[in-house]
């Protein structure tokens, strides 16, 4: 145990006025510095952002000239710097691949993941420990944007696989129901052939990564109508969603493919009745979502095995598509669950955020 005039003087020192001041304004500038470097090269190594990135860069080093190149040529030059010479310096630090000083010139090479992304090139006295720092920090920076943009082609290579699965059973089944209501209703058909044209035109639209709750629950509806036309109103339907969450930016595709998946194996192998509830509601800062029928249900192992992908040729069409592209946008944490067993159908819960950076619909 502490004793307590030790104890008294640790806190004192842990949190006196002075310190603090002390750790801020040396924190600081280094934490908004790093901000406004990935902010500036958001895009990768281009002439506009590395000339804000130099910019920065020879404020906070206070050197005569900083330069920014790719692995061509000098993108950017701030202050006082020789573009010759700097070409030229940039030319020997690619080859040895350390950095060089060639006075007043020094360099550095920028390594991003294992290669080589290009140079930063220093005027004046900067140290090589500043100079390091420097360049770390715009590698770093450029890792990140690598990332994103990677992110961002799985997301939509994804969201093209998912359209591809898009159940070609399922179009002929439904095209079949509207071609038997065209005789015996054919108010019926009209209304079937609009809702069929509605669920192609949201499910091949272009018009970004992300959509509302509400146009995803819209889109559902117009699915399962299709669905009840064709099992002649034997699937029961409930569909119960709190206002709050409607507007929740959400991506695109990720509520029809778990809502198809629960007719295909919840209800339309088995006759009679079946039922398929759709919840959505909020926890908090969290948007759930909720998809179960009372179909046959699975071993919880088989479930486990269709999200992390490994099952294959389960016919579960796009699960593991869903929960990986909801994890890439959101992070581990969130995803898509599956709660089922033998026999006791299936509930899909889908968790995000209501409010996520750079999520918009």
């Amino acid at each position: 145990m502490i004793p307590d005039r030790i104890y008294a003087s640790l806190r004192a020192a842990r949190f006196s006025p002075q310190r603090r001041r002390t750790g801020s304004a040396s924190t600081l500038p280094a934490l908004r510095l790093s901000r406004q470097i990935g902010e500036a090269l958001a895009d990768g190594l281009t002439a506009e952002g590395a000339l804000t990135a130099a910019g920065r860069l020879a404020r906070v080093l206070a050197a005569d000239g900083v330069a920014l190149a790719d692995c061509d040529r000098v993108l950017a030059v701030v202050g006082i710097l020789d573009p010759v010479a700097a070409q030229s310096l940039l030319v020997e630090t690619l080859d040895v691949l350390v950095p060089v000083t060639s006075p007043p010139l020094k360099s550095a090479p920028l390594v991003v993941s294992g290669d080589l992304a290009g140079c930063l090139l220093v005027a004046g006295d900067v140290s090589d420990a500043e100079l390091a720092e420097a360049a770390n920090l715009v590698a770093t920076a450029l890792d990140h944007a690598d990332l994103d943009r990677a992110r961002e082609r799985i997301a939509a290579a994804d969201l093209r696989t998912l359209r591809a699965e898009i159940s070609p059973h399922f179009i002929h089944n439904a095209l079949a129901a509207i071609s038997a209501h065209t005789r015996t209703d054919p108010e019926r058909a009209r209304e079937l052939l609009t809702d069929f044209s509605d669920y192609l035109r949201y499910s091949f639209a272009n018009t970004g990564d992300y959509a509302t709750v509400a146009d995803e629950l819209q889109a559902v509806q117009t699915y399962l109508e299709l669905q009840r036309a064709r099992f002649d109103d034997r699937l029961e339907i409930t569909v119960r969603i709190a206002p709050e969450v409607l507007p929740v930016p959400i991506p695109f595709l990720v509520v029809q493919p778990i809502v198809e998946n629960a007719v295909r194996h919840g209800f339309e192998s088995r006759p009679g009745t079946g039922h398929i509830a759709v919840r959505g509601f909020s926890e908090g800062p969290l948007c759930v979502i909720e998809i179960e029928d009372d179909g046959d249900g699975m071993e919880p192992e088989a479930a486990k095995a269709i999200l992390n992908g490994s099952r294959q040729g389960s016919g579960r069409i796009g699960l593991a598509n869903v929960d990986r592209r909801l994890r890439a946008v959101y992070g581990p944490e969130y995803g898509l669950w599956l709660d089922t067993a033998p026999g006791a159908g299936t509930k899909a819960t889908v968790r995000i955020p209501r409010y996520a950076r750079g999520v918009h619909a």
